[in-house]
């Protein structure tokens, strides 16, 4: 990564060039419409796929971005550099969803935070509302950086001085993982990072994001002495289980590909911990118990809803996945009339009402869960947790909590199930209210409503 001894200023028009060079520095036209810049090796040319935008000097006007980069040495010392009385989080997937909610959560409390994110699944405009919220120097960076490119994680780790680690980075739609038929023959071709130059079919996709890249993740971390994990896991590695509630005892049987995923990057990141000083925390999960490693957080958590209730971050998938996403988003377009109706799939499952039941958690508490992990980590400690209310909802319920909380009588049209899905889950959360002190604080229709009035602010997401 290049370093310029003074700052600089970029202004290129939206209506002119889609490429300025500025020496080894670029500002390039991306597809989803804005600019970014790529750090450009002398050698081959090769981009490396960072992005650093530093707060205090970005915003945006309808006729051109004003991107103002500046990298004098003490301003990057803050970043590069440990400080007493100062944690510095490196949030992987901060552009996205869930990500940019913990990231919102950690600022706040006064952490560092370095985001990274290829933005394949993630939103500009969420890291746009942070860094304005939070423009004061060594609090936010955000790195452009795909985590399957070994050599840009390790430049990352390499230039940074980070206390800790929350991954999030993932896609995680359980009907897109299950698109094509499963190709288990690809454990090599997924470790290469030539595969995210093209399209992969959907079981390779979740693969390779998931699995491989959170190898490469622990890796890093284990080769530059970062000793502390928060792992964000789904409780899809349970699969279908005989009994409920789940328990962090609950055998983990995945029965789709983003499970299945899941379930192996969580082996890599406990066998790493078996054999290195890296702290695991577990959220969501079989009780582990090792006293010769640092802690570690994995969780493995249930339907995320909700928004931040202060109307700053809401969800915003990309259009080509609104049909691949999660319910409450469905419910919303169906009552903005963005699209006719709302399809829910299966009605014939060994439930009350024939449909789906799912643990509903809302995405404040969520992070919630994941700072007081953080808060708890220590030495020797590898902590498994479920996040969930400990109580379902049918998809049923889930749709007539949507119209009270939308004031909308969304047309449902009932079709066949969908591959990958299961009857029943929803939590035994009572692990995690022992040891970590947390709860769930809100209801299903309460966070419903928070995130309603987000969406109907902000229609076109953050393009608003």
């Amino acid at each position: 990564m290049y370093r310029l001894p003074l700052a600089f200023l970029v202004i290129l028009s939206c209506s002119g060039s889609s490429s300025l060079s500025v020496g080894c520095l670029g500002i390039k036209e991306s597809e989803e419409g804005w600019s970014h810049l790529v750090m450009q090796d002398e050698k081959d040319h090769l981009p490396h796929h960072m992005l650093l935008i530093y707060s205090p000097f970005c915003c945006f006007c309808p006729f051109s971005w004003l991107i103002c980069l500046s990298f004098p040495k003490f301003y990057d010392l803050q970043f590069s550099q440990h400080e007493p009385g100062v944690t510095h989080v490196l949030v992987t997937g901060g552009a996205g969803y869930i990500g940019s909610h913990a990231v919102l959560r950690l600022l706040r409390d006064s952490y560092r935070v370095t985001i990274v994110d290829n933005l394949s699944r993630g939103n500009m405009g969420a890291i746009k509302v942070l860094q304005e919220m939070f423009p004061e120097p060594g609090r936010l960076q955000f790195i452009y950086a795909d985590l399957g490119d070994a050599a840009a994680v390790d430049k990352i780790f390499s230039q940074n001085a980070f206390d800790a680690v929350m991954h999030f980075a993932a896609v995680a739609y359980v009907g897109e993982s299950t698109a094509e038929p499963l190709r288990w023959l690809i454990s090599i071709n997924i470790i290469s990072n030539h595969m995210k130059s093209h399209r992969m079919p959907s079981p390779e996709l979740y693969y390779h994001n998931i699995t491989s890249n959170t190898l490469m993740l622990v890796k890093a971390m284990t080769a530059h002495g970062v000793n502390t994990l928060i792992y964000s896991s789904t409780c899809a590695t349970y699969g279908e289980p005989e009994k409920m509630p789940i328990t962090e005892e609950t055998p983990q049987f995945p029965i789709n590909p983003y499970g299945k995923a899941k379930k192996m990057a969580e082996d890599i990141i406990l066998d790493f911990s078996k054999t290195s000083d890296m702290a695991v925390m577990v959220l969501s999960g079989s009780s582990i118990s090792m006293s010769s490693i640092d802690p570690n957080i994995i969780f493995r958590y249930f339907n995320v809803i909700g928004s931040d209730p202060e109307g700053r971050l809401g969800e915003a998938p990309r259009p080509e996945l609104r049909e691949q996403g999660r319910i409450s988003g469905a419910c919303f377009d169906a009552a903005r009339g963005i699209i006719p109706g709302l399809k829910v799939r299966g009605t014939d499952y060994h439930t009350p009402d024939g449909t789906c039941i799912r643990d509903y958690i809302d995405v404040t508490d969520l992070i919630d869960a994941h700072v007081k992990a953080l808060a708890h980590a220590a030495p020797g400690k590898v902590g498994i947790y479920n996040v969930g209310t400990g109580k379902g909802s049918s998809v049923k319920e889930f749709v007539e909590a949507c119209k009270k909380a939308t004031g909308v009588d969304i047309k449902v049209e009932y079709l066949s199930r969908r591959p990958g899905d299961y009857a029943e889950v929803y939590s035994d959360p009572s692990k995690i209210n022992r040891d970590l002190g947390w709860s769930a604080r809100y209801n299903l229709q309460e966070s419903l409503s928070i995130a309603w009035k987000w969406q109907k602010e902000h229609r076109n997401g953050y393009s608003n």
